[in-house]
Order: C-alpha cells, then structure tokens, then sequence
C-alpha cells in the first residue's frame, strides 16, 4: 500500500550533500554587523547574498521605528485585516505607499508571496494570464491558484507574447503579469514593447518589482518608473523584505481592483495582518527611499563596479543591469564547491542550481548593498579571483579584453546586457549533459587532465547517489553489450587516462610541453 510520506523518507539529496559538505541552504546566521557583514558558525563573513538593496535593515531610525511600534501597539495584531487585524499603521502605510508610487489605492499584506497569491481572487474561469517563463514562483502560484487560464511566453520574448495573444480568444479578459527584475539573471522586463502589445490586444498589465522598488527609477518606484510608462500599468507589486527593510508586500493600482482585492483574496482575509514593527519599518523605508535618493545613486555604482570586477577576471555575469550580478559557473556540483570555498574564506552568496536555473547554468548569485564599503567589495574580487582560478571557471590570465556592462540608471533605459554565447547556451539549457570528448582531452596538459578527471569522479559520484527513475529507465534501454562491460569501466577509464597522461607528459611537473606551451 501507497504512503504519502515514501518519498520523504527515500529522498536522499540533503543526506548526501550534507555528507560531502556541499550542503548550502539554511545557514544560521547568529550576528549582524551593520548588514553587510555577519556571523556563521563563528564566521564573521561579507554578506553578498541579500536582497537588502539599499542597506536599511541596520539603519537606526528603521530599527527605531520598529521598536517604537512595538511598545505602542504589542508584538503582533493576533487577526486578520478583515476582522481584528488592522491598525491605524496599516492604513497610514497604504497611503503614503498609494502616493508614493502615484496609484489610487493600495494595500498591504503580510508577505510578498501572499500578496502575489492575492491576484488569484481577480481572475475568473474567462480570463487568460500571460507570464513570462522566468517570473517568480509567487506569481506561479497566484495564477495556479485562480480559475484563470495561463499561456508562458519564452523569457523576455516578446515575439512568443504577441503570438499567444493573437491566439487569444478575442472576448476574454486578459493580464500580461511579468517581473520588473528578473531575480535570477538580473535582466529587466521589455515593459515599453508589453505595453504596446497590452494595447493592441486590449489587455491589462501588472509589473512585480520586488527587486524593483527602491531601486530603479529616478525616485525609486520601479520598473515602470525607470521606463516612464506608470500611466500604462494598471497593477504594481512590491516587496517590503528588500529595499523597504521590513517584511510584508504592497499592491497598488486603481481604488475599485484593490477595493476588490481587500475583500476577496484570501491571503488577506485568512491571514494574520502584518507585525506593527514591520509596517513601522516600512513606513520609515518609504520616506528614507524618498529624501535619499543618493542611496540608489551609491548602489548602481557599486553594481558597476562588481559588474565590471567580475568580467575583468573572464567570469561571466551574463545580461544583468542591476545590483543582481549572477556568475556562471556550470555544473551544480561545481557551483557548490565554489560556494564552499567562498564560504571558508569569508563571503557569503547564494549557489543557484536546477530547477531555479537551467541544467548546465548553475551559477553564484551575488547582489549587493548601498552601504558596502569599498574595502569589503575588493575583498569580495579578490576572493572569487583566486577561488575561480583554482576551480578552473576562469583563466589563470585575465583576458585583454572584456564586455563593460550598461547599468539601468534612470534615463538610460537599458533592459539586459549582450549574452555571452556560454550564457545563452545555458538560458537555452544546451549545456546539460556536456563533457569533453577524447580530441579534447588529448590537447590538454597532464594538470589540467587531472583536474578535469577529479572534476568527472565528484560529479559521477553525485550524480551516481542521485539517480532518478528516469535515470534508471534509460540505463535499462542500454544496449546489453555495454550493460554486461559495466563492471570494466573503471578499468578503462584508467587505460585510457594512462595513455592520455603519457601523449601529454609524465607527471605534469616539467611545465614545458607543447599542450602546455601552447
């Protein structure tokens, strides 16, 4: 007999990368030393892995803010907005955010995924979504939660967009939902050419700026800002646990949609309402981000600066624009091993594998703040330099030349750097299953075949604890001449390597033949 709890009990993935010490995902963090640096295991390391855009989560007057609200009105409101649950705070919040970003309503929700799963409660059995591939798993699961339609059109691909419109039944109401900044890649959404398309096909628009707000835009109100077009958006989606400090999510657009939303969604009305300390911290994020526009200014410098640190070495960051710098890497075995390193020499940053990302573009997804110091970000080069030196992501020369990347600064409107063509193979996912072939390896030196040999054992011993059933499927459709030599293939990878390492040089140690001149 079936249980629902088997495949909690066969799944094997946390054991193994707990076992190998490539396990990456919940790591305590015990202090905070102004944001940008904190304290793992008793590790004080550079924190490159937050959202934390603008570096007001360890400002004073936030932290004051909260504590003040706390005193004031207790640690939580204990009910929904609907019933018991709404304070004087969340309404002055929603105000100022309504001006803020120049809409005629808004509302707050406890987080920035409930709030996402709130757009459910507008679409009807008639209506059709339109997503882009890429947008985040909140946005996902709004729309699954809804009678509605979905028709994903490719990443930014706004030729695919324009055909499913056209396919589109003609009466049926219809929203094209995208991110402003995509949180993997750091590219930004083709919004002038969605809003054309909205147009031409009668269809409605909502942006998710969750990486957005705060960062983009002259005054920071986002990806509709940044591309002067808030008059064509009709819904626009922040967060409040990025930029704003805090933790919860705003929606904003016009009185009778979010009216709507206030009394029907229910990630608002079967929920508990947001902590008076978190809608405090908003509160004071909101009007820092507004008289301080010189913290928007500092972090695209920095972006820049890290942007153009990374590719100086011959790492790839792909099409970002924005403080996300994503850095390819490959391999997720690879990737972990990269992190790892990072982690024991003091930075801390995000590995990103698949599902997140295509099979084959793992990559180390770093993002910054506007109060990073200069010495901290040098550290941060000097590190990932030496690290993807040895692991052989980078070459042992920085190249004469690279790409410099185009920031999205206000005015500039800038949507995503050139991909490299590894990068794009890779959003593609053309580089799963890649290896080398015997040409290849006869022209590399005795070192680097053996590195490239240690890098095939770690990962075929991955891969090997990690079989799925689909893995075991297509070992079963081998031909049985290959099934029965199984047993001999440890042998002949010795063989072949053996003669591999004489073509090219004993040991490696002489440093001067042709594979290595060359």
């Amino acid at each position: 007999m079936s249980d629902v709890f088997d495949k909690c009990r066969t799944w094997k993935d946390y054991r193994i990368a707990k076992a190998t010490g490539l396990y990456p995902y919940f790591r305590a963090i015990e202090a905070s030393h102004g944001a940008t640096e904190v304290e793992i295991e008793g590790r004080r390391v550079i924190m490159v892995g937050s959202n934390n855009y603008l570096g007001l989560s360890a400002d004073p007057r936030v932290k004051e803010a909260a504590i003040k609200a706390t005193e004031k009105f207790g640690t939580t409101c204990s009910g929904s907005r609907l019933l018991n649950g709404t304070l004087a705070l969340h309404e002055e919040l929603e105000a100022r955010l309504a001006k803020f970003l120049n809409r005629e309503s808004a509302i707050v929700i406890s987080t920035g995924f409930q709030t996402n799963l709130a757009l459910a409660s507008i679409l009807g059995r008639h209506d059709i979504v339109f997503s882009d591939r890429a947008n985040h798993a909140s946005l996902v699961d709004g729309v699954r939660l809804s009678f509605a339609t979905e028709r994903k059109f490719r990443h930014n691909d706004m030729d695919h967009l324009e055909q499913l419109l056209a396919a589109a039944e003609p009466g049926a109401g219809k929203i094209i939902v995208t991110d402003g900044v995509f949180s993997m890649e750091g590219d930004v959404c083709n919004l002038p050419r969605i809003v054309e398309l909205s147009k031409q096909y009668n269809a409605r628009v909502m942006t998710d700026d969750a990486h957005a707000m705060g960062v983009l835009g002259e005054m920071g109100r986002g990806t509709s800002e940044y591309f002067g077009l808030e008059k064509d958006v009709d819904l626009v989606m922040g967060t409040f646990s990025k930029s704003f400090a805090s933790l919860g999510g705003v929606l904003a657009g016009p009185f009778d949609v979010i009216n709507y939303i206030r009394h029907k969604a229910r990630s608002v009305i079967f929920s508990a309402s947001m902590t008076p300390a978190s809608i405090a911290a908003a509160l004071k994020a909101t009007e820092i981000i507004e008289s301080e526009p010189q913290r928007r200014a500092r972090l695209l410098d920095i972006a820049e600066k890290m942007h153009n640190g990374f590719r100086a070495m011959g790492f790839d960051t792909g099409v970002s624009v924005t403080p996300v710098v994503p850095v390819h890497i490959g391999d997720q075995v690879k990737c972990f091993r990269f992190w790892r390193a990072l982690h024991e020499a003091g930075v801390f940053a995000n590995p990103v594998i698949p599902p997140a990302v295509e099979a084959g573009h793992a990559l180390i997804r770093t993002s910054y703040m506007a109060t990073h110091t200069d010495a901290q970000l040098d550290q941060v080069l000097d590190t990932f330099e030496k690290i993807g030196r040895k692991l052989n992501v980078i070459p042992e020369t920085r190249p004469t030349v690279y790409e410099p990347v185009k920031i999205a600064r206000p005015g500039s409107a800038v949507r995503s750097n050139k991909a490299s063509e590894t990068w794009a193979a890779g959003s593609a996912g053309l580089l799963a299953d890649k290896g080398f072939s015997l040409d290849q390896l006869s022209r590399m030196s005795s070192r680097e075949m053996a590195g490239k040999f240690f890098d095939a054992v770690e990962q075929l011993t991955w891969r090997a604890a990690n079989l799925q059933p689909e893995d075991l499927r297509r070992l079963g459709g081998a031909p049985k001449k290959l099934w029965e030599k199984r047993s001999e293939l440890g042998g002949v990878l010795l063989e072949k390597g053996a003669q591999l390492f004489m073509r090219n040089g004993s040991d490696g140690s002489d440093g001067g033949n042709q594979a290595e001149r060359n």
